[in-house]
């Protein structure tokens, strides 16, 4: 995103802002270790960067534990406010005129606040339409560019004594982190969301989101109308204005995999808050962070539900390792068996009792246990699902997203279903098929002809043989370093007995060093050993 309005970082400002962010650490006690509470409050406490990070961080299950993920949540809502003075100055120099002559009344207590920006009720001067105003915090971009790149600065130096197994690439998560922000400071961009959901949305009548003044929204500002519903997760309000929530649920779930499945454009963070109830349609609010998914990861998706649903699991490893990338060497036979055991877990369960944001959340925990990294799409997509399906379960337990993606997926089967182009499909494969079956009888006969001659080679890899290859390595290195000590023992003794000089303590200062070092790999040897039978 281009930006004009930003002054070039200073040294000076840089070491400023990292006493700053130390004495946050100080004052937190974090060399007292770390809680999921207390990263909240360290990453509240160093300001609007950090504070995305967290809100980023706790989309990523496959990274961070769940408690961390699930207290790291509460970023997306509890932000400290701002004085509205700061709001009032963005909006005079966004249209070079006093707020005055553009809002006749603004509310100075903010809607709500968020790391970026803040939002409160206001009326225009000219019509007096009720509109909410999103206003973004001073010189926000300037300070997050230079939190960022503090972090980065601090990721080269803890990698100088990382330990990790590498499937966490933290240098990707701020870079996420700061394109996800780059979009949210644009409210153009925003403004694009809504009218694109807007379009995507149409045809279905119970499904909205504010309309946008595009006059009045700058890159800084956005100017939508004021939603004045009740949220969804207020039951008995609802009820009493003669709503049913368990077909609101249906419809929700209904809208949810219209977007992911048909639109590959979905609201990531579909909260309590940001769902709304408004003359019978439910209105979809803060379409900031927005996920999007490539026709590939649809597809893959949309497979991934089929396996769960058919219990295939062969089809579903196959859809994990294509979706993620694979960090190390994977242990197929581990990852199947893996992969079955989740699957028999819920095979006897009915189809409506499986919580498939929980589901994700597991798929996405073995595939980090597996070294396979999934990409930030889907790690949003999960994360969505797991909000959603919490929705759900507060205000209309009764409704399965599961069993809802189950028909929307065999509708969709019977809507594509066209004979005459699946007969030219079948019929284009057959003839593949065909054209190779015919190389066959002269496959075979070279193979035969290099057998013969005994040019034929075999490439076989043992599946599970690296582990104990590495325990035979490791005993053949401490039998090594036990018949050097041996040797190390018999010759300071024989060097002893010839009356070398120099003598240290009436010993050959040779033979004492033979000794010493003989002493400190037996030491060794011996901690190994007793360290392995603890463990």
């Amino acid at each position: 995103m281009n930006r004009k309005k930003h002054r070039p970082e200073t040294k000076t400002a840089s070491s400023s802002r990292l006493r700053e962010l130390l004495a946050v650490l100080r004052r937190r006690d974090i060399i007292h270790g770390i809680t999921p509470v207390k990263l909240r409050e360290i990453l509240e406490d160093m300001g609007p960067t950090y504070i995305k990070l967290g809100q980023v961080m706790s989309m990523r299950s496959d990274i961070l534990p769940q408690s961390y993920c699930d207290e790291l949540v509460k970023l997306q809502t509890t932000v400290r406010p701002a004085p509205f003075e700061e709001a009032r100055q963005t909006i005079e120099e966004e249209y070079g005129c006093p707020l005055e002559k553009v809002f006749s009344a603004v509310d100075e207590q903010p809607l709500g606040s968020a790391s970026i920006a803040q939002v409160y009720r206001a009326e225009l001067r000219e019509t007096g339409e009720k509109v909410v105003i999103k206003v973004q915090r001073p010189r926000i971009y300037e300070l997050m560019a230079r939190d960022v790149k503090l972090m980065h600065r601090a990721i080269r130096i803890l990698k100088l004594v990382d330990r990790t197994d590498g499937v966490v690439d933290f240098d990707a998560v701020i870079d996420e982190m700061w394109a996800v922000a780059q979009q949210e400071m644009d409210f153009l961009l925003e403004a694009a969301h809504c009218e694109e959901f807007a379009r995507n949305n149409r045809e279905i009548r119970y499904v909205c989101c504010p309309k946008i003044n595009r006059a009045l929204t700058t890159s800084r500002i956005l100017v939508m109308e004021q939603i004045s519903g009740t949220p969804i997760d207020r039951q008995e309000t609802l009820e009493k204005q003669g709503y049913d929530m368990e077909e609101i649920g249906k419809k929700l779930a209904e809208s949810f995999c219209k977007q992911v499945l048909d639109d590959a454009f979905f609201h990531a963070d579909p909260h309590p808050g940001n769902l709304w109830i408004r003359d019978g349609r439910i209105v979809f609010l803060d379409l900031g962070m927005m996920g999007r998914l490539s026709h590939r990861d649809q597809t893959l998706f949309r497979g991934a539900l089929k396996s769960v649903v058919e219990n295939d699991v062969h089809e579903l490893k196959s859809i994990l390792l294509t979706l993620g990338t694979a960090k190390g060497k994977v242990n197929h036979t581990q990852l199947y068996t893996d992969i079955d055991d989740m699957l028999a877990k819920y095979g006897d369960a009915e189809l409506s009792s499986i919580n498939l944001g929980q589901f994700i959340q597991e798929l996405m925990e073995l595939a980090k246990r597996h070294s396979i990294s999934m990409p930030a799409n889907i790690s949003m997509l999960a994360r969505g699902t797991v909000t959603l399906e919490g929705v759900l379960s507060k205000c209309c337990p009764n409704v399965s997203l599961l069993q809802i993606a189950k028909a929307h997926l065999a509708g969709d089967v019977l809507e594509q279903l066209d004979l005459k182009h699946t007969f030219a499909k079948v019929s284009k494969r057959m003839y593949h098929s065909a054209s190779k079956g015919v190389e066959i009888p002269a496959h075979l006969s070279d193979l035969l002809k290099m057998s013969v001659k005994g040019q034929t080679k075999v490439n076989l890899e043992i599946v599970g043989s690296e582990e104990p290859l590495r325990k035979i390595d490791r005993m053949v290195n401490k039998l090594i370093t036990c018949i050097i000590a041996a040797a190390l023992l018999m010759g300071s003794s024989i060097i002893c007995t010839t009356g070398m000089q120099p003598l240290v303590l009436g010993i050959p200062l040779l033979g004492l060093a033979g000794f010493l070092t003989a002493m400190f790999l037996c030491i060794k040897l011996i901690v190994s050993a007793v360290w392995k039978r603890k463990k």
